[in-house]
């Protein structure tokens, strides 16, 4: 009587059902994996800033070094923001009626600090320090991309443990000579392996540090 109610194909209906439930699992892990990961949620955020400033016009036309803006960023763990003197400095002379700078004009004026809004920011539970990357040969684009094409900055890299720890365990394409630390355009040459060996000799860089402890203190 029950071969008369079921046709044959249900008897291969778990078979059917188990395979579309792993075939289910696996695109709902597949889309969490990645709309979930950094690289989705927090590469390219691009925040509009109180002042439009162009890293376009002053890193690439005008040749600012970073070092100019940032001057933390060799001595300290952070690179830091520079205060509105340092915009003045040239903008009190150019482009000093600018309706763009009105903002900048009122912050030197009253003495408070523009309220810019972070880009790259680790966890509070990690713990970075720019001079230490910086002073062993990383560059800047290493982490943040090529700053000098962009108008508005975005986040060009996840900044998630597991990328840091790609390069952690692989650092020679990342060291470059101190001269090149700010080269936007740099690119690893034919010898990079060769030079990287010797900065590592030179600067008295360890193994490559993956312990927990390096980074959460």
């Amino acid at each position: 009587i029950l071969a008369q109610i079921f046709p044959k194909w249900t008897n291969k209906a778990p078979l059917y059902a188990a395979v579309g439930a792993g075939l289910t699992l696996v695109v709902v892990v597949g889309l969490v994996w990645y709309y979930a990961s950094p690289w989705y949620t927090d590469v390219g955020y691009r925040p509009t800033q109180p002042v439009p400033y162009s890293h376009k016009v002053h890193v690439r036309d005008l040749g600012l070094d970073c070092r100019f803006c940032h001057t933390g960023v060799e001595t300290s763990s952070v690179a830091g923001l520079p205060p509105t003197k340092t915009c003045m400095n040239c903008h009190n002379m150019i482009k000093a009626d600018s309706d763009k700078l009105a903002l900048v004009r009122e912050s030197f004026k009253n003495g408070t600090p523009l309220e810019w809004v972070r880009v790259h920011k680790s966890p509070d539970y990690v713990y970075f320090d720019h001079s230490a990357h910086i002073n062993v040969g990383v560059g800047c684009a290493s982490c943040h991309g090529n700053i000098a094409e962009m108008e508005v900055v975005a986040q060009h890299k996840p900044l998630s443990m597991g990328w840091c720890l790609d390069c952690h365990r692989n650092p020679d394409d990342h060291l470059r000579p101190a001269s090149e630390i700010t080269n936007m355009t740099w690119i690893p040459p034919a010898n990079q392996a060769e030079f990287a060996a010797k900065q590592k000799e030179l600067l008295d860089i360890k193994a490559p540090i993956t312990d927990c402890t390096g980074c959460h203190r």
